[in-house]
C-alpha cells in the first residue's frame, strides 16, 4: 500500500507525494519508488484528497506491473546456461551436441551474453555471425570459422531463443533468417590405392597387431574414427563377419574426457559385412587380447572394447591420429589424417567400383543421399565421365563394325 504525504508550499500550492516499496536489491537494501502529484487549482481540498488516493493506487498498479516485467526479463547468458543445464538433466540433446554447444558459450556470451533477451535484435545476431566468418569472433587466433561452424553457433542461439519463447520471455526468435558467411571449400585429398597398399604393407611388417586391425577398419570399411573406436566385441559376429555399428567414442578435453554416445545420425546405425582380410586380423587380435586378460588378471577392465588400452579401458580417440602421424613420418609415407581413409573408400566405390550413390550413402551412414552427392561431387563427376566414355566406346565400336560391313560389300566379287 502506498503512503501519501501532503505538502503545502510557501505560496500555498498543494502537492502530494506517493511512496511505495518495490522490494529489495541483491544486497538486501529496500528499493523505494516515489512520485509527486499536484492537483489542478480548480479542485477543492476534499476533491484533491480523494483524487490523491486514486492517483496513488494507479501509481502502485503501474509500479507492480513494471516490477513483474523486470522480474521476467533475463539476460542471454543466464537463460542459455539454464537451457544447457535443462538439456543435460533431461537428456534433450545428445552428449556430443551438448559438448558442441558448450563450446559456443565463450564467443557467444562475449557478444550477446550481457544483453537482455528482449533487447537482442536480428541485426545483433547477424553482426556476431559475420565476425565469426571473418575473424573468428575475436576470441580465437584461428581466423575465420567454417560455414558449418558458424551454423552451429547460430543453431545454439536459435535454440536458446526457442526456449525463451516457451518461457514467455520473448514473442519472436530474432535469429530466424540470419545468414552465415560462405567459405571456400577445400578439396579433400584422399589416399590413393597405391599409398594405402604401401601403408598396409609397412603396418604388417612393423606395427602392433592392434594398429594393423584398426587401420584395416578405416581402409576396408570407410568408418568414422569414433565408430571404429566405439566397436565392442559383441558388435561383431565372428562366424558371419557381420559388424553392427551402434555407438561412437569421443573425447572433448579434460572437462569431459572419453565418453560414449550414439552415432552421428540414425542412418549411421548400420550393419556392414567385413572383408576376409579384416576378419583374419580380428580373430588373431581376439586371441592376443584374451592372453592379455589372463596376464593382467584383476588389473584388466572389461569394457568389451575391441580397441582398448593396455588394461582394457577405452583408448583416447585422439591417440590413433598421433600414432599414425609418427609412424608415417618414421617410414617416409604420406600422412593425410584419418578421415582421408573414409574419402578414399567412398571414392574407390564410386569411381572404380561403379557403385550407385544410394548404396554408397547407406554404407557410409549418411542421413541423406544429398550429403554423399555434396561431399563426393568430384568422384561422381569422374564416374559419370567414365560411364559416358564407355557408352561412346560401345557406339564407336558399332560404327566401325558397320563400316567394315560396308567395306566388305564394296570389295566383294561381283556376279558375272
Amino acid at each position: 500500500m502506498a503512503s501519501i504525504s501532503k505538502y503545502v508550499g510557501k505560496k500555498g500550492e498543494v502537492s502530494y507525494r506517493f511512496r511505495i516499496s518495490a522490494g529489495y536489491d541483491d544486497a538486501g537494501k529496500q528499493i523505494v519508488r516515489t512520485k509527486t502529484w499536484r492537483p489542478p487549482k480548480t479542485m477543492t481540498s476534499k476533491q484533491a484528497e480523494r483524487e490523491a488516493v486514486v492517483q496513488a493506487a494507479l501509481f502502485e498498479q503501474q509500479l507492480t506491473q513494471q516490477v513483474c516485467a523486470d522480474r521476467q526479463r533475463m539476460k542471454f547468458d543466464a537463460l542459455a546456461d539454464e537451457w544447457l543445464e535443462l538439456m543435460e538433466t533431461t537428456g534433450g540433446l545428445k552428449r556430443s551436441t551438448l559438448v558442441l554447444f558448450r563450446g559456443c558459450r565463450d564467443r557467444t556470451f562475449a557478444a550477446l551474453g550481457n544483453k537482455y533477451l528482449d533487447e537482442i535484435t536480428h541485426r545483433d545476431i547477424q553482426k556476431f555471425i559475420l565476425t565469426l566468418g571473418t575473424d573468428g569472433g575475436n576470441l580465437t587466433t584461428g581466423g575465420a570459422l567454417s560455414t558449418k561452424r558458424q551454423s552451429q553457433f547460430l543453431t545454439f542461439i536459435s535454440d536458446v531463443f526457442r526456449y525463451a519463447m516457451k518461457c514467455g520471455l520473448v514473442s519472436a526468435n530474432p535469429s530466424i533468417g540470419v545468414s552465415t558467411v560462405r567459405q571456400e571449400k577445400h578439396e579433400r585429398l584422399p589416399y590413393t590405392v597405391e599409398e594405402e597398399i604401401a601403408l598396409m604393407t609397412r603396418l604388417a611388417e612393423k606395427a602392433p597387431l592392434k594398429y594393423q586391425l584398426m587401420f584395416a577398419f578405416f581402409m576396408y570399411c570407410g568408418m568414422r574414427r569414433g565408430e571404429v573406436l566405439g566397436l565392442e566385441w559383441k558388435d561383431i559376429d565372428l562366424d558371419t563377419g557381420v559388424c553392427c555399428i551402434q555407438r561412437t567414442s569421443q573425447y572433448k578435453g579434460p572437462q569431459y574426457g572419453i565418453y560414449t554416445t550414439t552415432p552421428k545420425t540414425k542412418s549411421s546405425i548400420r550393419q556392414l559385412k567385413l572383408p576376409d582380410e579384416v576378419m583374419a586380423l580380428l580373430r588373431r587380435y581376439k586371441l592376443e587380447q584374451n592372453s592379455a586378460k589372463v596376464v593382467l588378471g584383476s588389473q584388466w577392465h572389461d569394457s568389451d572394447r575391441i580397441f582398448a588400452s593396455w588394461n582394457g579401458q577405452p583408448i583416447n580417440p585422439d591417440g590413433p591420429y598421433s600414432w599414425l602421424y609418427r609412424f608415417c613420418k618414421s617410414e617416409g609415407l604420406p600422412f593425410r589424417g584419418l578421415h582421408s581413409f573414409r574419402h578414399a573408400f567412398a571414392t574407390a566405390m564410386i569411381v572404380n567400383g561403379q557403385i550407385d550413390v544410394k548404396t554408397v550413402s547407406s554404407i557410409l551412414g549418411h542421413s541423406e543421399i544429398s550429403t554423399t552427392l555434396n561431399i563426393y561431387t568430384h568422384a561422381i563427376h569422374s564416374a559419370n565421365a567414365q560411364a559416358m566414355d564407355f557408352v561412346a566406346d560401345v557406339l564407336r565400336g558399332g560404327q566401325n563394325n558397320d563400316k567394315n560391313k560396308d567395306n566388305g560389300q564394296k570389295i566383294a566379287p561381283q556376279k558375272a
